[in-house]
């Protein structure tokens, strides 16, 4: 026998009467949002070590701080 779920389903796809969107504007604050940000796809392994943007760019910012280093260094060598 299989359990019903106490949950009642709607019939209907209207929306809500308190959820007016009548006067939205769609894409309103795409252009703000979008400026100053770079979406990056990373590969399933690699997003399963880094759960969150901020651990990606945690990450990003020590290996660009090391990657600085070596290259001051590498200036004041001489050949």
């Amino acid at each position: 026998m299989k359990k019903q779920s106490k949950r009642k389903t709607r019939t209907s796809d209207q929306m809500r009467p308190e959820y007016d969107f009548s006067k939205g504007v769609r894409g309103k604050h795409a252009a703000r949002y979008a400026s100053g940000t770079n979406v990056v796809v990373l590969a399933p392994d690699v997003a399963s070590q880094f759960r969150t943007a901020d651990d990606v760019n945690e990450t990003l910012r020590a290996v660009a701080r090391l990657m600085q280093r070596r290259r001051g260094r590498g200036k004041h060598q001489t050949a």
